[in-house]
């Protein structure tokens, strides 16, 4: 026995070999990873404004959509004019595709429930941010408690204030624009 088979644990037995790449298949890499991220994005200036009792289906529909991606919902929320989510994204998602998942199926939904969304539909942009581990129940609060927040701060400000944190780059003609 190799001093190989015994480091693979095989104790006595022979590691299988692919036949693509000579590499023993008795151990298997993974791909891990625990990316949590914070998406945000807002209703076209001219589209109707989400009612009130459609928000918690709305909210619980895109949660849906998000985990139909593969990745994990922790929470999604909200006001009548943008969403907030909070997600861990997969090992083989992308945030664009997520994201386009997100904003143009929730978008056909909505038209489905009342007449009132004919002209129903998300803004081009997005936010996407990343969250670290131990800021999760914060943002899980903040998002929890979208309609008292934005009694005392717009939409505008809140995501001007975010990008600001995050020290991202933008040119505020352009944010928030249809």
């Amino acid at each position: 026995m190799s001093a190989q088979g015994n480091a693979l644990g095989t104790q006595g037995k022979q590691p299988h070999l692919s036949p693509q790449r000579g590499k023993s298949l008795t151990t298997m890499a993974q791909s891990l990873c625990k990316i949590y991220l914070h998406i945000i994005f807002h209703i076209k200036t001219t589209s109707p404004s989400v009612r009130e009792e459609h928000l918690t289906r709305l909210h619980q529909y895109i949660s849906q959509l998000i985990k139909t991606t593969g990745c994990h919902t922790i929470c999604v929320g909200g006001t009548n004019n943008h969403v907030h989510a909070l997600l861990m994204l997969n090992n083989t998602e992308n945030v664009a595709h997520l994201v386009e998942e997100m904003k143009r199926n929730s978008s056909r939904w909505i038209k489905t429930i009342s007449a009132d969304y004919k002209g129903f539909a998300w803004q081009g942009g997005y936010a996407a941010l990343s969250v670290s581990q131990s800021s999760v129940d914060a943002v899980v609060s903040y998002i929890g408690n979208q309609a008292e927040h934005h009694k005392k701060q717009s939409f505008r400000d809140e995501y001007l204030q975010f990008l600001q944190l995050y020290k991202i780059d933008f040119d505020e003609r352009f944010v928030l624009s249809d």
